[in-house]
């Protein structure tokens, strides 16, 4: 007989695992955060920076005593975490450093394939020469290489993504395979160097076999999860195939892993999940009911079909989307209480004028703007002014006009 998981346990239980449930004023430095990052898994690093960047949001939301030195000082003294690729660009503990080394072999064929289709031509041809600068130079920008090995149309050298110029593709294809690491940030600008003056030797060293990594990318993704299909233990880390996640799993079904249903949250059919054999051990208590303002890019909400089954709340990204075309807005911000999905908030971190400001609020469905949520809200804004420096909090006029 298949157990059902209510739908209030999964919540629960998901965002006790996402780092979501833990007090958020317990004093963290520098050893609790690398707990705290290996406990979520990574941490998503993007380029848009409407508020704060994405990794520093993601850290702060679930604790905020972090302060930005110390990941600089995990990820550029100790070596303690890396920057790399799962599904995107990531912060990831270096004990996972090993496994890597599969996905490095594996993409390799498959970037270049891609790549000579989407990006410039001429990236190949200066493979070698790239590496060689860096082996002689030392850490090195994509900006240091453009000037003497820029092939192509010099009007267009610019960094951005949809239009590299052939060595910085050669550069951001060394990285992906491995072959140079990043070892540190200038601004938000990559300086990259061999990945053996970067990654600290031990991981480097170790070794792991594929059915071994098979084995750690499914579990620890299970770990972090609590309950998931087959496809979306391979999605986590996109480090292994579903073939090989559901091969997996198949194997381990009445033994280390048992079958569960799963509620969603507005009623309909049960989901068939894995979940391990003890999963009734680790179920876990409600989270704070504090408000939480959540980075778009927070790894509670990745999978975006996940979070509207779990939670009823459907939330897309709005860059890309023509203005006009907006259901809310560029870059609007999810909010979390306790361990519901309650609206979204449009704001922006208007840094010449030292303000946060705040344009508008969206509640969800049957929630109101209660006093007491008001309060809970204002009180997580005037966190976030602080911790990204704003001298004062401003809302704009008719935010409070809250739309459900």
């Amino acid at each position: 007989m298949t157990d059902l998981i209510r739908n209030r346990d999964a919540r629960h239980w998901l965002l006790h695992l996402q780092g979501l449930a833990s007090p958020p004023r317990q004093a963290l430095g520098q050893d609790g955060l690398r707990d705290l990052i290996t406990h979520i898994g990574f941490v998503q690093i993007d380029s848009i920076n409407t508020v704060e960047r994405a990794h520093h949001q993601i850290l702060f939301s679930r604790n905020q005593t972090y302060r930005r030195d110390d990941l600089r000082a995990l990820h550029e003294d100790d070596g303690a975490v890396f920057e790399n690729w799962t599904h995107d660009a990531a912060i990831i503990p270096s004990v996972f450093y090993p496994h890597w080394r599969h996905r490095f072999a594996h993409i390799q064929d498959d970037l270049r394939s891609r790549w000579r289709k989407w990006r410039r031509s001429g990236f190949e041809e200066l493979i070698d020469g790239v590496r060689t600068t860096i082996e002689r130079d030392g850490p090195t920008r994509a900006r240091d290489l453009a000037p003497n090995q820029l092939r192509g149309d010099p009007k267009q050298s610019g960094g951005t993504w949809w239009d590299w110029h052939p060595a910085k593709t050669a550069l951001e294809y060394l990285w992906r395979t491995g072959e140079v690491a990043v070892a540190r940030r200038d601004g938000f600008q990559k300086v990259y160097d061999l990945s053996e003056r970067v990654i600290p030797a031990a991981h480097r060293a170790a070794t792991v076999s594929r059915d071994e990594t098979v084995d750690w990318a499914c579990r620890s993704a299970l770990d972090r999860l609590g309950f998931a299909t087959s496809g979306e233990l391979a999605a986590f880390w996109d480090a292994v195939s579903p073939k090989e996640a559901a091969e997996w799993c198949a194997a381990r079904l009445g033994t280390d892993l048992r079958q569960v249903a799963v509620e969603p949250a507005n009623g309909g059919k049960p989901r068939l999940c894995f979940a391990g054999a003890d999963y009734r051990e680790r179920l876990a208590p409600p989270p704070p009911a504090r408000l939480r303002v959540l980075s778009p890019f927070d790894p509670a909400l990745r999978d975006r079909a996940r979070t509207e089954r779990l939670f009823g709340f459907r939330y897309r990204i709005e860059v890309f989307v023509p203005a006009a075309r907006r259901q809310y807005g560029y870059y609007v911000f999810p909010l979390l209480e306790g361990a519901r999905f309650v609206g979204r908030i449009d704001m922006k971190h208007a840094r010449q004028e030292g303000a946060l400001r705040v344009k508008r609020l969206w509640l969800e469905p049957n929630v109101r703007l209660t006093a007491g949520r008001r309060r809970k809200l204002e009180a997580e804004l005037e966190r976030i002014r602080k911790f990204t420096g704003a001298d004062r909090l401003v809302f704009e006029q008719g935010y409070d006009r809250a739309v459900g």
